[in-house]
């Protein structure tokens, strides 16, 4: 099987974890059969230096007409100062809004053979953490009208929270659709009794469930939701949300891990064209210092394999020769621990390639 993959490495240690990820799909076109042709886009700051906009026309045209999109990260000090009409941010959201990817799945897996990196008690973490956060990528406060204005001397900002019928329905049977191939229980998180957005939102997903009796449905409100991810993280399957409450709750529920370095993403559109990329950000404190975790990305691929190409054999041979590479002791420094061998980005990628 030929697929095309547009190959978005940007800032930081981007281009580190993500030649990685290359070579573990390398790994797997041989072993399979497959063939993968990647085509280089520039994105975030790179792009601003190179082509002042932090991603151009012929760039999108390319993520458009791919098969799937790999990610690494964007942005720095470098580009703080620059005109926020074009931050290396908005390349993110543009793509997301061009490609329509509407749903961001972050899964939270704690592995066994790093239990003791949790910052939670064996207590908590001790029969184990497998969740999914369902997020809604393209809606909500970040792409809501906003403006700045002088009332009475002072000034006032305002953001709006816009949501439909429509983007609520179809994140919402993603995150059911979801549940049904895991362990079937979803949790929708709102502020429901603050938001008219979230009342909405609530309704919506109410009306969805019944559509889904095989699944188990729960409501709970954003700040519980929190609360509860600390508390007992057990408990959860897939939990549905809006994007703001979405991107601070993955980001909590990824550290519970005890590394962001490990954890994957997806973001679908309602079709096949995907994009992949690590949850964690350009780390430019380390960036050319070959010692960034590239194993959120190399899963990031995995995702990419199981969701976008429906290769899920190939997927679960990627997750197996990372579990091996853990098994074996190999850490990167970000969860290394005294016992074990400390490796860096690009030894660890070629480990997990080798398992393949």
């Amino acid at each position: 099987m030929k697929k095309n993959i547009a190959v978005l490495k940007g800032d930081g240690i981007g281009p580190e974890i993500v030649d990685q990820a290359l070579l573990v799909l390398d790994k797997v076109a041989e072993k399979y059969g497959h063939e993968f042709s990647y085509t280089s886009v520039d994105i975030g700051g790179c792009s601003i230096d190179k082509h002042g906009v932090p991603i151009t026309e012929e760039g999108m045209a390319i993520c458009k007409s791919s098969d799937s999109v790999l990610l690494g990260a964007v942005g720095g000090p470098k580009w703080d100062n620059v005109d926020p009409s074009i931050r290396p941010e908005k390349a993110l959201l543009a793509v997301r809004k061009e490609l329509g990817l509407f749903a961001n799945l972050r899964p939270t897996k704690l592995f066994p053979q790093l239990a003791e990196a949790s910052p939670l008690k064996e207590s908590i973490v001790g029969n184990g953490i497998d969740l999914l956060i369902v997020r809604e990528l393209t809606g909500g406060v970040y792409f809501g009208k906003r403006r700045t204005e002088v009332v009475n001397g002072e000034k006032v900002a305002t953001d709006e929270m816009p949501y439909s019928e429509h983007e609520i329905e179809r994140i919402g049977r993603v995150a059911f659709e979801t549940a049904r191939k895991r362990g079937k229980r979803v949790a929708s998180v709102d502020k429901a009794n603050v938001l008219d957005s979230s009342r909405l939102w609530r309704a919506t997903m109410h009306r969805i469930s019944e559509e889904y009796p095989d699944v188990e449905y729960s409501d709970i409100l954003v700040d519980n939701t929190a609360m509860q991810l600390i508390k007992n993280p057990g408990q959860f399957d897939v939990i549905v949300t809006e994007n703001m409450f979405g991107d601070i709750l993955s980001d909590e529920a990824s550290m519970l891990t005890g590394s962001i370095g490990m954890m994957p993403s997806a973001s679908l559109s309602s079709g096949t064209l995907g994009m992949y990329e690590p949850i964690h950000g350009s780390a430019p404190d380390i960036a050319g210092m070959d010692v960034a975790n590239p194993i959120g990305t190399i899963m990031s691929v995995a995702m990419m394999l199981r969701y976008s190409f429906d290769m899920i054999e190939e997927a679960d041979a990627i997750e197996a020769a990372v579990n091996c590479v853990l098994d074996d002791g190999y850490r990167t420094a970000d969860i290394w621990r005294d016992g074990f061998k400390k490796i860096g980005c690009a030894e660890m990628g070629a480990a997990v390639a080798a398992r393949l």
